[in-house]
């Protein structure tokens, strides 16, 4: 019966937590309009210098990319093999034409992830 109870108590605390709208799996990129409403003019930017659009993301659905239609003004293609990503982000227009604008967040840089507790202090 305490059990019971004690999962009653606990239960309405545990949301269901959202899924980064921005996902990166190997060479593909995942948008996901979590919203109730479409986005429309929708760009999407790695390290600010190449881009992707696209028309529209429905409402709740998801727009997948592979990361090497990444292109730059000048055509260079994003090399996904050789290339860090430092940042993604996502720029539409919403209802009303509101700004939709996405960030992704990362865990620190590569980098500095690699070389946690390496050398010390000088």
């Amino acid at each position: 019966m305490a059990i019971m109870a004690l999962a009653a108590l606990v239960a309405p605390g545990c949301g269901e937590r959202r899924a980064d709208p921005l996902q990166l799996d190997g060479n593909l990129l995942t948008a996901m309009n979590q919203s109730g409403s479409d986005w429309t003019d929708v760009e999407i930017w790695i390290n600010r210098q190449f881009r992707v659009t696209a028309p529209k993301i429905a409402a709740n659905q998801a727009f997948r990319a592979p990361l090497d239609h990444f292109v730059t003004g000048y055509g260079q293609r994003f090399n996904f093999s050789r290339m860090q990503i430092r940042d993604v982000r996502l720029m539409a227009k919403g209802p009303a034409g509101a700004v939709v604008e996405i960030r992704k967040q990362f865990q620190g840089d590569a980098l500095s992830e690699v070389l946690k507790g390496v050398g010390g202090q000088r």
